[in-house]
């Protein structure tokens, strides 16, 4: 490999999937940095992700989002990408040459995890109907830019974090 800045690993997958909380357990256990490109939408705009999304439009939204991820995939360590962001074909194309896990998850699990009414996250903005809906349109694509696939139903943070560390430091699990 060149002496490229690069992700250790990169997770993707919905709201409720675990992101945010794996990405920081597992940049702990592997002693590097995380970065979570929603909190990096919300630096470069100066608002949380939802109003952004409202304010601004969604066309804003995804350019930043763009530009956040594409930022990301540049530095080292752990890299959690927004549910949304798989949409964009440039995203994609730029995931495939990484190491990426797909945190997959249900609706019941994602539904207890992060509920569906809280005004702080985009989560306020995919209500259940919705939330499958984007997910029938986002599991495919997940999975094709995915090295691997996690099962996060019904599973501590720890168990996941382990076995995407497992993973990233042996190829299999």
């Amino acid at each position: 490999m060149s002496g490229r800045t690069r992700p250790r690993v990169v997770l993707v997958g919905p709201p409720g999937s675990g992101k945010t909380a794996v990405g920081r357990l597992v940049a702990e256990l592997l002693g590097c940095g995380c970065v979570e490109t929603d909190r990096e939408v919300e630096h470069a705009a100066g608002i949380p992700v939802a109003e952004v999304f409202v304010d601004v439009g969604e066309a804003r939204f995804r350019e930043l989002e763009r530009q956040a991820t594409l930022a990301a995939l540049r530095t080292d360590g752990v890299v959690e990408v927004g549910g949304g962001a798989i949409t964009d074909p440039e995203i994609r194309q730029a995931l495939g040459e990484h190491v990426v896990v797909f945190l997959d998850v249900g609706i019941s699990d994602a539904a207890r995890r992060i509920g569906f009414d809280q005004s702080a996250s985009m989560v306020a903005l995919l209500p259940r109907r919705s939330w499958l809906k984007h997910m029938e349109v986002r599991r495919p694509l997940y999975a094709q830019v995915a090295t691997w696939t996690v099962d996060t139903a019904g599973r501590s943070v720890q168990d996941v974090a382990d076995q995407v560390v497992e993973l990233v430091q042996g190829g299999s699990a």
